[in-house]
């Protein structure tokens, strides 16, 4: 963890004004616990002057509502950044570590360099900028809340161009996490390409894949 990060728990609503002046980055991921794809994190500076009505944890809000949020951040935010870790480098690393690489990522192709940068949960990779922490950050701060956004939406469409290359495994529906249809698929079909080696039921699997 950084030197120059917080972590914050319980905020206040005067705390959340107070940390969200200037230039500020909110940092969010998706997919951390999927058995296949990418883990996507996305990083928004919001534009002060066109506040965006409705900014909430993108799990709280329908996908319709999601969809018509992400166009408008898209349409008004200072910047937008997304930052993703391979199945392979999830591999390599673990899931964490993959997560806070995309996180870096995410922040470092902002075309604006924020002065603070938010992040949701209790981990902030470094970023060589003062950054915070802030659990449940996504229902609580703007800046995260429109991260959540843009990074859901955007998996989510990864986990359907997936399922339209193998419709078999019903990516559309489950997005790659961990349910019965997807267990049932990988008995059937066995193991993708895009699917994380090191989680244990691809990993169990793949064993015996190679036994039979």
């Amino acid at each position: 963890m950084s030197t120059l990060s917080v972590v914050i728990k319980d905020i206040t609503p005067e705390q959340v004004a107070i940390i969200s002046q200037g230039l500020v980055a909110g940092v969010d991921e998706v997919g951390r616990g999927p058995l296949v794809g990418y883990v996507v994190t996305a990083a928004v500076i919001l534009d002060p002057n066109k506040p965006i009505v409705g900014l909430n944890d993108s799990k709280k809000l329908s996908e319709k509502r999601r969809n018509s949020l992400y166009q408008q951040i898209m349409d008004n935010a200072l910047s937008v950044s997304i930052g993703r870790a391979s199945p392979a480098e999830i591999d390599e690393l673990n899931i964490l570590h993959a997560t806070m690489l995309a996180m870096q990522r995410a922040v470092a192709g902002l075309s604006i360099l924020p002065e603070r940068v938010l992040v949701d949960g209790n981990r902030v990779p470094d970023f060589g900028i003062a950054s915070h922490a802030i659990i449940k950050g996504d229902g609580l701060v703007a800046a995260i809340s429109a991260a959540s956004i843009i990074a859901k939406v955007t998996r989510d469409a990864e986990m359907d161009a997936l399922d339209n290359l193998h419709p078999q495994y019903g990516f559309a529906k489950h997005k790659g996490y961990p349910t019965k249809a997807h267990f049932e698929a990988l008995a059937l079909y066995g193991v993708l390409p895009e699917h994380r080696r090191s989680f244990k039921p691809v990993a169990e699997r793949i064993l015996l894949q190679d036994t039979f």
